[in-house]
């Protein structure tokens, strides 16, 4: 399986909120665009509750931030705008229209030609939007691709029996780890939002470890 993800030549990756993109497959998106694959990037949610209540990072400036950041990374991949898209759902309440999120997921999946290779969150992951987002891609009828879901949350879990891990070399490692850093707004660039996220050390150290671990869907 892993040969056949590696030959993949259109490929699109779901990520759940702005950054879970270079977090669960940076480094399979760089493999595949060495070898000159398309990719398409589709961001599911605006990312605007990552910092609740801060005053200088007002939602409407977070979530446009975030966007950046997204398109900053996947610069770095020389992929064009075009091939990212946003949703724009909100974030954080995914769970909370399911019927609504798998219509637009199914559109947005469907839009353009078939893929050869969908990759998106894996539905055991213990936040509630990476498994809504899994729910609704599981929903969207197959077109002949393969599928495969990375894990996130809790860091370092999504081991399985039909795990297919992709090895990252001294340079892939510490590139990821920039571009995953890159996402100030994660980072520790907001400091007034007591309850906001902020990538840690550990964080850091499990998302750009040695290997991204894939999990194949049925």
């Amino acid at each position: 399986m892993r040969r056949t993800i590696l030959r993949a030549r259109r490929i699109l990756v779901v990520a759940p909120h702005p950054d879970d993109e270079a977090i669960g497959a940076w480094g399979l998106m760089r493999k595949l665009r060495r070898t000159g694959a398309t990719i398409k990037v589709l961001v599911v949610t605006d990312g605007g509750a990552s910092h609740p209540g801060s005053i200088a990072w007002p939602v409407n400036r977070l979530v446009a931030a975030r966007r950046r950041e997204t398109l900053g990374a996947m610069r770095e991949l020389r992929l064009q705008r075009s091939a990212i898209r946003f949703l724009g759902l909100p974030d954080g309440g995914l769970s909370e229209a399911p019927e609504h999120i798998a219509l637009s997921i199914r559109k947005a999946v469907l839009r353009g030609p078939p893929c050869d290779l969908i990759v998106g969150p894996d539905r055991g992951d213990q936040h509630a939007d990476h498994h809504a987002v899994a729910q609704a891609i599981a929903l969207v009828p197959r077109r002949g691709e393969r599928r495969v879901s990375y894990h996130v949350w809790p860091e370092g879990g999504g081991r399985g029996a039909r795990t297919v891990r992709i090895g990252l070399d001294g340079t892939a490692r510490a590139m990821k780890r920039r571009i995953v850093r890159s996402y100030r707004t994660q980072s520790g660039a907001i400091s007034d939002a007591p309850t906001g996220f902020t990538l840690s050390r550990r964080h850091l150290k499990v998302f750009a470890g040695p290997q991204e671990r894939f999990q194949v869907c049925r």
